[in-house]
């Protein structure tokens, strides 16, 4: 079955593996904004909050992004958030600094799409992340999933927020 997002209407198809909440988390290779590999094994004993976007430099992205660093101050060391897109390491810490975001952890999947095609992500033919929301617990078992089905939409803050409290009990 194809799975499809879209953009202003227009249906994009995803790739990779289809996930749903119950299932373990796969791992993925990602870098950050040093270059460094890493992925979810670096926040092993942390509920972790995934928010991928298409590119932080685009208006929605931009409001997603900085709305959970506001969220991410609130929740404590036992939670990261991490914004995972296809753009460079570089001009994802750019943006951090311009928009003074530093509770949200900005990773990069340009090398080779690991994390997008593991999480069934990956828009196949503009090679971006479609606009998800991944929570995971502390048992690395997928509590919440949410695929905007408009990329051009914000996702749901309140219903992602309240798996992340759930995780925490």
């Amino acid at each position: 079955m194809e799975r499809t997002v879209t953009m202003r209407g227009k249906p994009l198809e995803l790739v990779g593996t289809a996930l749903k909440v119950g299932d373990k988390a796969p791992d993925f290779n990602v870098v950050d904004n040093s270059l460094a590999k890493t992925g979810l094994a670096s926040y092993k004993g942390k509920v972790v909050v995934i928010s991928a976007v298409p590119s932080l430099d685009t208006p929605v992205c931009d409001v997603e992004t900085r709305r959970f660093n506001v969220e991410a101050g609130k929740l404590g060391d036992d939670v990261a958030v991490l914004t995972i897109s296809m753009d460079l390491p570089f001009a994802q810490k750019r943006w951090c600094g311009a928009a003074g975001v530093s509770h949200v952890t900005t990773l990069s999947d340009y090398m080779d799409a690991n994390f997008g095609l593991a999480y069934g992500i990956l828009i196949k033919d503009l090679r971006l992340l479609a606009r998800a929301v991944f929570v995971i617990d502390k048992g690395n078992t997928i509590r919440h999933i949410e695929i905007v089905s408009e990329i051009a939409n914000e996702p749901n803050y309140e219903v992602c927020l309240k798996a992340v409290e759930a995780c925490l009990k």
